[in-house]
């Protein structure tokens, strides 16, 4: 007799050999889920920190740009200031002394118009002599009397 082939048809393992392979394929799954949870995890981690990254990079960026305009307007208004300097000087030194009033007339009220502009100033205390105030504005206007054609100059003002 020559066996040529065997069938089975229903094994029936014992009950402790079906609880461990029970264990041993929730425990696969179990691992499979902790990779994945795992994987996602570190993958969100990285996008945040690269968002972050790229986020700290815009902002220093536009600190740098607003540096850059900042000095850019300090240095034009320097040039400026140094350019109505030039030419009071030069008016000055052309004998043109009401030029100077004018300039230390502007640049009084200038300071004065600071100094009362504070929100929390309440008082303003002039330290200076207000008469030397208005030689300075007689300064101003003996010179736009001086440039007004056809000699239509403004009436004197009073001092007292």
């Amino acid at each position: 007799m020559k066996v040529v082939r065997i069938e089975i048809k229903d094994i029936t393992p014992p009950a402790n050999l079906l609880e461990a392979m029970a264990r041993q394929m929730k425990a696969e799954r179990d691992k499979r889920a902790e990779i994945t949870e795992a994987e996602g995890s570190r993958a969100a981690a990285i996008l945040r920190a690269e968002g972050h990254k790229q986020a700290t990079i815009l902002e220093a960026e536009a600190r740098k740009e607003a540096a850059y305009r900042d000095a850019e307007a300090r240095e034009r208004s320097a040039a400026a200031e140094a350019t109505a300097t030039t030419t009071v000087s030069e008016a000055i030194a052309g004998g043109d002394i009401q030029a100077i009033n004018y300039f230390l007339a502007q640049k009084y009220i200038e300071a004065f118009s600071l100094l009362a502009s504070s929100p929390q100033q309440r008082t303003v205390i002039i330290p200076t002599d207000l008469a030397a105030l208005g030689g300075a504005v007689e300064g101003v206007r003996a010179l736009l009397d001086s440039a007004t054609p056809n000699n239509t100059a403004l009436p004197p003002t009073k001092r007292s």
